[in-house]
């Protein structure tokens, strides 16, 4: 996101992705599973990808073709 948002107009174009990134991803099951393990003392079992389990966002971009005019 970091990278990607340099070149946005606007500061609050990347809080707004931000806050849907994290809105998304505070829901999935290894958070929860992140805060279960933190109480329950023993060390997390993520089974969440980033290969396969990106938020629904996830890429809100588009490519641009690379042109060496």
């Amino acid at each position: 996101m970091l990278w990607r948002l340099l070149g946005a107009g606007h500061p609050m174009d990347a809080h707004r992705l931000e806050s849907k990134a994290f809105f998304s991803l505070g829901a999935a099951e290894d958070a929860e599973e992140g805060v279960r393990s933190f109480l329950e003392k023993r060390p997390p079992k993520f089974r969440m990808r980033p290969s396969a389990d990106m938020p629904e966002l996830y890429p809100w971009w588009q490519e641009v073709p690379f042109s060496e005019d």
